[in-house]
């Protein structure tokens, strides 16, 4: 079960890590009077939301990997312990 902790937090720190981006852009934007055009800062925030996308994908794909090779490792000690004996 511990294995599986990072893997529920995921959702609640992405979740946090969006709404901080969205919230700094938009601080900048009203703020600054931006020297960017809000359909620039749209976009930007649209390019950032696709690569989190990507890396959550490729974080969710690590984790299946790294959760696979850990039950291979289990089995496989179980055997060379049958094996041992």
């Amino acid at each position: 079960s511990t294995a599986n902790a990072p893997e529920d937090d995921a959702p609640n720190r992405y979740s946090r890590t969006e709404r901080t981006t969205y919230s700094r852009y938009s601080r900048e934007a009203n703020s600054s009077g931006s020297s960017l055009p809000s359909n620039t800062l749209e976009k930007r925030i649209e390019e950032l939301e696709r690569e989190l996308a990507k890396e959550r994908q490729e974080n969710a794909r690590l984790m299946k990997v790294a959760q696979d090779k850990e039950e291979l490792i289990g089995k496989l000690k179980e055997e060379i312990d049958l094996l041992n004996r």
